[in-house]
């Protein structure tokens, strides 16, 4: 039995398929994690969603920004915007159903016995994995509950850009969900930069990636955390000072496909098949 993580698919269907088929994995013995971003801007969103569901008990993917936005489109409190490659999901007959599984998926997995964590951006500095546990599941309750659509309407934002216990409502509920999914530079207190999305040498003055932050929780240095959402990183972490593992290396983009072994640590990159089109 093995188990590897792998970096957003962003729609990325055929280099997904390829890369299962080199790994050889079987859902019967095998397990996947994935960090979120399953769909959009790759021409396979569809086929990606209906792989990862039919995949059942052998998976278990967390909430990304991309995932977000569809939920949000496809429930009326958004709009497709001119790159979006999510109009075919938006059009078969069970979308609903779709969106009621992605409304299900978790925004944090861990494995305790192994020490180690996945979000789609990252783990703020400042937060316990005990805490971090508590918000994803205030977060997630709300997503697949009754007061979805209350939220979705106000997701977009950036605002407030510092997370704080005292933060009640949507705006709470807005900056627990940008720190899972949008996160990238943050500041000694953790305020978090929206304005950057590029390389390490894109960090605004006062800025740095999350991860060169030490954990304000020396009882979990040892915690392994894995993430996706950043694809200028190219799969590095340069000047990590926690046990940072990034995932997403740029299929889209015309980077790779990784899967990361986590019992070996060995890594197993697709080439992207995006500028074979």
């Amino acid at each position: 039995m093995a188990t590897y993580a792998i970096g957003d698919l962003q729609g990325c269907y055929a280099e997904f398929d390829a890369l299962l088929s080199r790994l050889d994995f079987s859902p019967s013995r095998d397990r996947l994690w994935l960090a979120g971003d399953l769909v959009n801007r790759g021409p396979g969103s569809l086929a990606c969603l209906r792989r990862v569901m039919a995949l059942e008990g052998a998976v278990e993917t967390v909430l990304g920004n991309h995932d977000l936005h569809l939920l949000a489109v496809a429930r009326g409190h958004g709009k497709l915007k001119r790159n979006d490659t999510l109009a075919e999901i938006l059009a078969v007959p069970d979308c609903d159903a779709l969106m009621d599984w992605l409304c299900a998926q978790p925004l944090l997995v861990a494995d305790s016995a192994r020490n180690r964590v996945m979000t789609h951006a990252g783990l703020l500095p400042q937060w316990s994995l005990a805490e971090a546990r508590e918000l994803a599941a205030e977060a997630e309750a709300v997503l697949g509950g009754d007061a979805v659509d209350d939220f979705l309407a106000e997701m977009y934002g950036n605002r407030p850009a510092r997370w704080s216990p005292a933060l009640e409502g949507l705006d709470r509920l807005r900056s627990i969900v940008n720190v899972f999914t949008r996160m990238r530079f943050i500041d000694a207190d953790g305020t978090l930069d929206f304005s950057a999305k590029e390389g390490l040498d894109s960090a605004p003055a006062g800025f740095a990636p999350w991860f060169t932050y030490p954990r304000r929780h020396p009882r979990e240095a040892d915690l392994t955390l894995l993430f996706g959402h950043w694809a200028a990183l190219e799969g590095e972490t340069p000047g990590a000072r926690v046990r940072a593992e990034a995932l997403d290396t740029g299929c889209v983009w015309g980077g790779s496909l990784t899967a990361l072994d986590l019992d070996s640590g060995e890594r197993i990159a697709e080439p992207s098949h995006q500028m074979r089109r």
